[in-house]
């Protein structure tokens, strides 16, 4: 199952916490963050890798959206 996480508008560290409890779902295949703050890119890639997670980048008309997928 795929979780989408709606972070736009939000400021660190918030986008964080959200990705945080997605990871912890267990009836997930992969997590959509949608984000519009490459602050919020960062942090939340960051938390992704160290969760051992793979992640994957994705910029549409000026928003992000950050592809995280277990390994």
């Amino acid at each position: 199952m795929k979780i989408i996480v709606d972070a736009r508008g939000l400021s660190c560290p918030q986008p964080v916490i959200i990705l945080r409890e997605a990871l912890r779902s267990k009836d997930r295949a992969s997590i959509e963050v949608l984000l519009d703050s490459d602050t919020s890119l960062e942090n939340c890639s960051r938390i992704a890798v160290k969760d051992g997670c793979a992640v994957k980048i994705e910029e549409r008309n000026g928003e992000i959206t950050l592809i995280v997928s277990r390994k």
